[in-house]
């Protein structure tokens, strides 16, 4: 059954408020999917804070063609296209996308846009080889213990060491008190 014109209108808009709280968007090419294979890749994603829409390349052509940030997807647009829609962690999606495609070994990524840049599958790739937001948060506060502890070791170490100046300044004075009373 076709669409009506108001139901792609709805569609339209649905794709530019995702699109204008994304932060990057990947195109790859679903043909061989079957609807079991594309929720599930959906499922993997959503802990990512991504979602993946499949609609015409011609809505997402008018989704895109006012906002100069995501014009640049219009060269991605061809054959059967699913959208990627990454919002919080794009490590994280691209890792969940890889992951999927180890497994159907059905899809193929044809690139994606972020910034308002166009980016290829290596770039894609590399932005998945960075460490997701919660390594990251967690290398920042393994670093700030290890900071915290050695300040703590370090303001510890001062009374130690001043308790051991004062120890040896009053054995000096003790050792030049002897000599003076035995001469």
């Amino acid at each position: 059954m076709p669409r009506t014109i108001e139901d792609k209108k709805a569609i339209v808009a649905d794709l530019k408020e995702t699109l204008s709280q994304s932060q990057l968007a990947l195109v790859i090419d679903y043909q061989g999917l079957t609807v079991a294979e594309i929720t599930d890749l959906r499922r993997r994603l959503r802990p990512a804070g991504a979602v993946c829409k499949v609609t015409k390349n011609t809505l997402m052509g008018i989704a895109i063609q006012d906002d100069e940030k995501w014009q640049v997807l219009s060269e991605l647009l061809k054959g059967s296209s699913a959208f990627l829609l990454v919002k919080d962690d794009f490590s994280a999606a691209i890792k969940a996308y890889q992951d999927f495609q180890k497994a159907s070994k059905k899809t193929e990524i044809r690139g994606g846009v972020m910034e308002g840049r166009l980016l290829r599958e290596p770039d894609v790739k590399a932005l998945g080889d960075l460490p997701s937001k919660e390594q990251l948060m967690a290398q920042i506060a393994g670093a700030i213990n290890a900071l915290a502890t050695k300040i703590a070791v370090g303001i510890n170490e001062v009374p130690g060491s001043l308790a051991r100046a004062l120890q040896a300044v009053a054995d000096q004075e003790k050792g030049g008190e002897g000599e003076e009373s035995a001469s």
